[in-house]
Parts: C-alpha cells; structure tokens; sequence
C-alpha cells in the first residue's frame, strides 16, 4: 500500500489509464475476443446441448430407461446431454409429492428414483461410446433441510440473528420481501471448509461417474472466486465445460464457457406476446444491452425445465412462429438447447413436484431438430464463440422478413424468416425477388 498521497494519486491515475484504454478499446471493438479470452474444449466448438428431465423423460424415470435412448438422440445429432440434478431429494418441507430436483440432501449419492450409481456410470460410458458428452446440473448454493451437511456442519450454512439455519431468500423484482425458497437453506460461502467440501462433491462425479461438466444452478449466487477456483481445479482432473445459470459477462474470463441468453429469450417471449416487433430481433444483433467477448458461448433457446414448467408451452409462448424461433436459436451466434420432449412437440408444461411423464406418441418436430443440428454441424460460419462467423443484418425490403448472413471464411450462411402469419415478398440486395409463406424461412449456403 502507498505511504504517502502522492504515491496514491500517482496509482489513481495509472490505474485511470488503464480503464480509459480498456474502454477506449471496447469502442472500437465492441464485442471482439481479446487475446485473453476462455479457449474452450475443441467438443464444444459447434456443439447442440440437450437437457433432460430424468423424471419425466420415460415412464420408468430412471437412468437405465434414458440410456435406451441416447442411440436416438445420436442419431439426431446431439452432441452434448445436460442431466437434471440426479442426487436424492430432501423430505422435510419438500414441496409436492417427490419434491425439488434442487433441494438436494446429498451431494454424493445418485437420487434411488433414478437408479443407482453403477446405472449413472453406465449412461456416462454409453454416451461416450456415442461420442456424446454428459455434464451434470449442480447446486451449489443451497441444499434441502434435511441435508447430510445441515444436520452436520450448521456453521456451513447462512445464519439468521437467532442463530439458526433459514429457508433461501433473496430480492426479487417487484417483490420488496424478497423470494423464498422454502424447501432449502442457503449455504455460507465464507466458510473455507465447506468451499472445501463443494469442490470435492464436484470432482466426486468427474472421477466416479466421468462426467464431462457441470450447469451450475442460480451462479449468480455463489461467489464468482468460488467458481474461479473450482474451475481451475477440476480442469486438472479433466478438461471442463462450465454452464451458468446466469448471464453477468464477468463469469465468462475464468470461470464458465457459457452463460444463459436471457435476453433473447426473453425477446423470444416478447414476440409472440406481441409486444415487440421484427426490429426487435434486429436491434438485438446490431446493438445488444450488453456486450459479450466474442469467445463467451451464450445458450440459445426457445425452452428449458423453467420455461416449460412456469411460463408455458411453445405453442403457449410462440404459437404458430415456434419453428421459426427455432431455425433463430440455431443459426444465431451461441450454442443451441433443446428441451427433452420438444421433438414431440410437447404440448403439455411438465409438472415440477410430481410424476408426469413425456407424452411420446409422436416425434414430429424430430426431422426438423435432425435438419438444424446439421446445418450447424457442417457449416463453420455457425460454430460456436471465436469458433464461429461474424453477423451481419441483410436489408430485406420487408419489415416483416428478419435476414441476416454469417460469414466464415468462404462459408456463407444466409437466413432469411418470415415472422408474421401472413405470406410476404422479399428481396435482399443484388438478389431475385422470393416468397415466404407465413413463418416460413429460406437459408441459403456458399462455399
């Protein structure tokens, strides 16, 4: 530390330049890696991510009824399964009949609904042999009531002024009391020994089970240097993909691979809500809120175990525009999800405390999942981050038609969406005049 003012005023304005060049930088190029950006796994650089709720996906509800299924989902073209939390579930104050996937009593143990250990193991190993990658939904940030830690290690946990272990609250928008989980308890991060015996949980499954990464619940709630480290840390047992349920732009320099694209999704649900237009999705790519590296892989999606549960269906969000925001989220800068069960057309918003399985009577959006995987699979414009093709918006001569190109070296990705449920004439430049039906798209590929 400086001893004198002088000293101090000297590192003020040292440490004022440096900001003054980082922003003068980022004006220039908004959005561009820097040669400091997060290198991910060579797997992930034009992967699709598929989740998967174990308890809903199968009558059965089990690891070995999904692992029958991995042979489809290559087939499909699925790169990359994201399992639900898979550990046993707390009972007390349990909300519904089988509780919470993240209210947790047990870090270290598989959930007996699913199956058992040496059943996990095998779906891991299947989907290797598959040359398909498993990472693991992980809750850090809180665990059930009646969890092996919370009946061991009260010191571990966030204390009320009484002194005693208290349900999860924290703010929320328009809610000036805050949210409040009332299943599970917040654990204490200040705590080195349970920093400790979080990061051993983890590497617990990447030795055991070989898993391949985590989705890391509610991130924004954990301390970033916690994540930093564990990181760091469980890529010395075995090269990681980190996804967080967050989408602060910070988490991207060390410590994750990918965050959550809220921003589209949100849009998404806007759209179809009507309350934006088309120039919406095109002020979304010219001037985003926020600016991302170009390295920071954000998750792309029409839908997850939230969006289904909460907030609807795709037909109830998007109507008779879901495939058309579909093709967005696969032909966009990010890495695409889809939900387990949208390839049925999953018309139903899956309970979230209770059993209630996957209607499989039909695999009608299957052929048009199998067609976009592809696309991206063999287009370099549409890889990943760094990995992938700069954007640019294309006039259309129509508002209703959002065009955009992606460009990587001599491969040339061009879309064009008809977002409007009516048929419309577009023509981009130095180009014939088209047609597309309503909510229909034209995507067009040089080399």
């Amino acid at each position: 530390m400086p001893t004198s003012i002088s000293r101090t005023i000297e590192t003020i304005q040292s440490a004022m330049l440096v900001l003054v060049t980082v922003l003068a930088l980022a004006l220039i190029s908004p959005g561009r890696a820097s040669a400091a950006d997060m290198e991910h796994v060579a797997w992930s650089h034009n992967a699709v991510i598929y989740e998967v709720n174990l308890r809903q996906y199968t009558p059965e509800g089990t690891f070995n009824a999904f692992t029958k299924q991995l042979p489809r989902l290559k087939k499909m073209g699925v790169d990359v399964i994201w399992l639900m939390p898979i550990q046993p579930i707390g009972k007390k104050n349990r909300k519904g009949t089988l509780g919470s996937y993240y209210s947790i009593s047990n870090y270290t143990e598989t959930n007996p609904e699913f199956g058992t250990m040496r059943d996990l193991q095998a779906l891991v190993s299947t989907a290797h042999q598959l040359g398909i990658k498993v990472i693991l939904d992980w809750v850090a940030n809180h665990t059930a009531w009646d969890s092996a830690w919370a009946t061991q290690h009260k010191d571990w946990f966030k204390l009320n002024a009484k002194g005693e272990i208290y349900a999860v609250t924290f703010p929320s928008e328009g809610n000036p009391e805050g949210e409040t989980w009332s299943d599970v308890v917040g654990l204490n991060y200040d705590n080195k020994a349970m920093r400790k015996a979080m990061f051993e949980a983890m590497a617990f499954w990447v030795k055991n089970a070989d898993v391949d990464g985590f989705r890391c619940d509610v991130a924004m709630l954990v301390p970033r240097d916690f994540w930093e480290d564990t990181r760091a840390k469980l890529d010395q047992i075995k090269p990681m993909f980190m996804l967080a349920e967050d989408d602060h732009v910070a988490l991207h320099e060390k410590a994750f691979d990918m965050t959550y694209a809220w921003d589209f999704g949100n849009l998404m649900q806007e759209f179809g809500a009507k309350k934006v237009g088309v120039q919406a999705f095109r002020d979304w790519i010219v001037a985003p809120k926020i600016r991302y590296p170009k390295s920071a892989y954000r998750m792309l999606f029409t839908s997850n175990h939230d969006y289904n549960s909460w907030a609807g269906t795709d037909a109830e969000l998007y109507g008779a525009g879901y495939e058309a925001m579909a093709v967005m989220t696969f032909t966009l800068p990010g890495m695409p999800l889809i939900y387990g069960g949208q390839e049925s057309r999953l018309t139903k918003r899956l309970a979230f405390f209770e059993k209630d399985p996957i209607d499989w009577k039909t695999r009608e959006m299957e052929p048009l999942y199998a067609q976009l995987i592809a696309l991206k699979h063999n287009n370099p414009a549409l890889a990943n981050g760094q990995y992938g093709g700069d954007i640019q918006v294309l006039d259309s001569g129509n508002e209703s038609v959002l065009a955009y190109q992606r460009t990587s070296g001599t491969n040339v990705v061009t879309v064009a969406l008809n977002l409007s449920d009516k048929e419309q004439r577009y023509q981009l430049k130095g180009q014939a005049a088209h047609k597309l039906a309503a909510w229909r798209w034209q995507i067009d590929i040089h080399n």
